[in-house]
């Protein structure tokens, strides 16, 4: 696996000499694997499942085709790219040429709209989270300029809706805004979030259709787990074993 995976750190614990540690984290049997970035725990699978592990691996890994976490410059929060259930995912009015997809990742291409400048995106969750933040690229011309966004819709809202439905949150971009800045989001009120639903309402000045080269949505899962709760059974701080 590690070396499948090379830039994902495998470590191993034994629970007999870590008892705190394994009951801290919950784990009641064996073998149990338990995920981590940037210090928050994503996930957890039990059973000696080799085809399963690689799954839940590849699942925050990446997918093995060159797409790469970005980091996320927020500490305590992460990209949520990796928590994001691609299969479960929509969007509404996109290119054919141009889908959602490679809006997700800083590697090129981009998320174009098609018969207008509207987008409906859909975003799908494989746990509760919480949002911080995002990040948008764009064209200054017919980047994104108005945005609503939903949270936990039983399925993927349709323009009339997302016309006239109160967001809970509604984003208006300056050109500034679509070179990859910070944008904060209302965290209190996006605590336990399974999925985002992004309105793109219209564009910069008012081309035909809206582009999005690149989408970062910055967070937490709901369930985390602090790296100061593993207890050391032996040693000083720094020592290795």
């Amino acid at each position: 696996m590690a070396r499948r995976f090379p830039n994902a750190i495998f470590l191993k614990i034994d629970v007999n000499q870590c008892p705190t540690t394994s009951a801290s984290q919950g784990v009641t049997a064996a073998p149990t694997f338990i995920f981590f970035r940037n210090k928050t725990k994503l996930d957890s699978l039990q059973g000696a499942d080799p085809e399963g592990l690689e799954a839940r691996i590849r699942q925050h890994y990446g997918d093995g085709e060159g797409e790469e976490v970005e980091d996320s410059g927020v500490p305590g929060h992460i990209d949520l790219m990796p928590m994001i259930n691609k299969a479960g995912c929509e969007c509404l009015n996109e290119s054919d040429d141009h889908p959602f997809t490679q809006a997700l990742s800083s590697s090129g291409g981009y998320m174009e709209s098609d018969t207008d400048e509207q987008l409906i995106l859909y975003l799908s969750f494989s746990q509760a989270v919480k949002l911080h933040s995002m990040r948008i690229k764009g064209p200054s011309e017919n980047g994104p300029k108005t945005l609503k966004l939903f949270i936990n819709q039983p399925h993927t809202i349709d323009f009339d809706t997302a016309e006239s439905a109160n967001p809970v949150q509604e984003l208006t971009l300056a050109p500034k805004d679509l070179d990859g800045e910070l944008i904060p989001l209302k965290f209190v009120k996006l605590q336990n979030v399974m999925n985002l639903t992004i309105f793109f309402k219209d564009n910069q000045t008012g081309e035909e259709t809206t582009q999005v080269s690149y989408l970062q949505i910055i967070g937490s899962p709901v369930q985390t787990t602090k790296m100061s709760d593993f207890k050391r059974v032996t040693g000083k701080k720094g020592e290795s074993h």
